[in-house]
C-alpha cells in the first residue's frame, strides 16, 4: 500500500491508474502545474482547476484511489506577475472543496524576481487561509540557489516550516531543507532529478521522519510507477517492511493530515 504525494494526473492514462492500483496506490496528491505550454487566459486555469476539483477525484475513485490536489500558478508561468495574480484570484473561493490540501506548486524555476514576487504572494495566500504549502525547487537553472532563496523568503514570511514540503530535493539540497525544519520531497524520474538507487541513498541519510518520495510523473518521460519501484530497491537492501511501509505511506500522511482534509477510508 502507498501514497504518491505529487503526481500529475491530467496528463496520464486511465491505464495508469489501473497500474497504480494493482501495485498498491490508494491515494495521489496532484499539484497544479505547467500545462506543456503557457496558457494563453485565466479561463484556461478555471477550467483546469475544475478538472482537479471535480473530474480527477472522480476519474480516480473508478479504481479505488482518493484524489487530492493543491491549487496554484505553476513557477513556469509566472513570469507575467499581471497574468499570474490575475490567476491567484480564482483561487481562494476553491480552497474550501473537499480535496484541496493547499497551496502548491510554487518556488521558483529560472530564479527570478518575477517568479520571486509571485511565489512571495502565494505563500501569504496560504498563510491567510491556513493551508499547507508544496514547493517546487529550479531544474534547469542553479538549483542550490533558488533552494535557498526559497527557503529564506519561506523563513521570513513567518511560516511553521512543518506545514510546508519542499519538492525536488537532492544531494546537495537535501540537508539545507531538513536543517531549516522543512518537509523534503524528492522525485523519482527515468533521466533526470533522482534514480530509486539515489532516492534510496538519501533515505539512509537522511530517515523517512520528514521525507516523502514521489513520481512527479507528469505529460513528459516520467513513471507513475516510480514509488513502488522504489520500494523493490529499499527492500533489495535489506530494509525492513516497517522502514518501507513508513516511508511510502506513513511518513507523507503524517504531513498530508496537517491539511485537515486528508483521509483515508477505513
Amino acid at each position: 500500500m502507498y501514497i504518491d504525494p505529487h503526481i500529475h494526473m491530467v496528463s496520464r492514462t486511465t491505464d495508469d491508474y489501473a497500474a497504480m492500483a494493482a501495485a498498491g496506490c490508494v491515494a495521489v496528491t496532484e499539484p497544479a502545474f505547467w500545462a506543456g505550454f503557457d496558457r494563453s487566459s485565466p479561463a484556461g486555469f478555471a477550467d483546469y482547476f475544475r478538472q482537479l476539483t471535480d473530474v480527477e477525484p472522480a476519474r480516480a475513485a473508478r479504481f479505488g484511489i482518493q484524489h487530492f490536489c493543491w491549487l496554484a500558478v505553476n513557477p513556469k508561468e509566472a513570469q507575467d506577475t499581471a497574468f499570474a495574480r490575475e490567476v491567484m484570484s480564482l483561487i481562494p473561493d476553491l480552497l474550501d472543496r473537499p480535496n484541496v490540501l493547499g497551496v502548491g506548486e510554487i518556488g521558483l524555476n529560472r530564479n527570478t524576481r518575477a517568479e520571486l514576487s509571485v511565489f512571495e504572494e502565494h505563500v501569504a495566500l496560504a498563510l491567510e487561509h491556513d493551508k499547507l504549502i508544496l514547493v517546487h525547487t529550479p531544474h534547469l537553472e542553479d538549483k542550490s540557489k533558488g533552494t535557498r532563496l526559497i527557503l529564506d523568503a519561506l523563513d521570513a514570511a513567518g511560516v511553521d516550516p512543518a506545514r510546508v514540503l519542499v519538492d525536488h530535493v537532492e544531494e546537495h539540497t537535501a540537508s539545507m531543507v531538513l536543517d531549516r525544519g522543512y518537509w523534503a520531497g524528492m522525485t523519482l524520474y527515468p533521466d533526470s532529478k533522482l534514480s530509486p538507487a539515489r532516492a534510496a541513498d538519501l533515505l539512509e541519510c537522511y530517515g523517512s521522519e520528514r521525507t516523502w518520495i514521489n513520481s512527479a510523473a507528469d505529460w513528459g518521460r516520467s513513471d507513475p510507477l516510480a514509488v513502488p519501484k522504489c520500494a523493490l530497491e529499499l527492500r533489495a537492501r535489506g530494509h525492513d517492511a516497517a522502514f518501507v511501509r513508513d516511508v511510502l505511506f506513513e511518513a507523507p500522511t503524517r504531513f498530508l493530515r496537517e491539511s485537515g482534509r486528508f483521509r483515508l477510508p477505513g
